[in-house]
């Protein structure tokens, strides 16, 4: 009875930190007038970036919008956007489940995803951004998972685990996409190691269930792809479906 009640305590505690966030969500998403399907959705832009040429700086941003249909309730989808000192036009780079994955200039740089208006993750401006565009375009290159057929929605590789493999190469950016984003602790076999920015420690099995410990990650628990935990740096909670709920990441 003493061992029985501390286990059906922890696994109920677990089931409401998991459970409850997700089944809120879809609540939320039951009663919108959120689009549906990719016909009904708005894809322009919101102008929140200048034109490339009137801009002169280097800048590399990490962007974010909710996902489409079923999945906005869990996920959010994730592309990164950059330009070099003095160019005259941005690039955008995304993964999508159909087709070849890997998309250049697809959609605006700054436009909605499935209605939604994108948030920036991260911004890094300057002479900063063009020492670190060379390796994320080398990291975009490399990307493994680049091919017809490569694209899985869960637990990956999708879109935030291509992001993810961008931030993975590029440490230096100091910064993980928003728990929400399902796929982005994808990984391809079992994982015990440095996080993704080297300020802390990560167990991770396959992206099914792992756990992490840094600076900039927190302290974070996945079980099935659904993230909750702690961010000590910007403080805030991680739930399911939700994200963060506190200080912004790009405060």
């Amino acid at each position: 009875m003493f061992i029985r009640a501390p286990r059906k305590t922890m696994l109920l505690a677990l089931l409401a930190l998991f459970l409850l966030p997700v089944v809120a969500r879809a609540a939320l998403f039951a009663m919108g007038d959120s689009p549906r399907s990719y016909r009904d959705a708005d894809w322009s832009s919101t102008g929140t970036l200048p034109l490339a040429s009137a801009d002169k700086e280097a800048r590399i941003l990490v962007m974010t919008g909710t996902a489409g249909a079923w999945k906005g309730v869990l996920a959010v989808h994730s592309w990164i956007v950059l330009k070099r000192e003095n160019a005259d036009t941005w690039t955008r780079y995304d993964v999508v489940g159909w087709g070849n994955p890997l998309r250049r200039n697809n959609w605006p740089v700054d436009g909605r995803w499935y209605g939604n208006a994108p948030v920036t993750v991260a911004e890094v401006r300057g002479a900063d951004a063009e020492r670190l565009i060379p390796k994320i375009e080398a990291a975009v290159s490399d990307y493994r998972y680049r091919n017809a057929g490569d694209y899985q929605v869960w637990p990956g590789p999708n879109s935030n685990s291509f992001v993810a493999a961008v931030l993975r190469a590029v440490p230096e950016l100091g910064v993980q996409l928003p728990s929400n984003a399902v796929g982005r602790d994808y990984r391809d076999g079992f994982y015990a190691g440095l996080t993704d920015s080297g300020t802390g420690l990560e167990v991770n099995l396959w992206g099914y269930a792992g756990f992490k410990l840094g600076w900039v990650e927190g302290i974070e628990f996945n079980l099935l792809g659904l993230v909750a935990g702690l961010d000590i740096r910007r403080p805030a909670i991680k739930l399911p479906g939700y994200g963060r709920v506190g200080v912004p990441l790009n405060a």
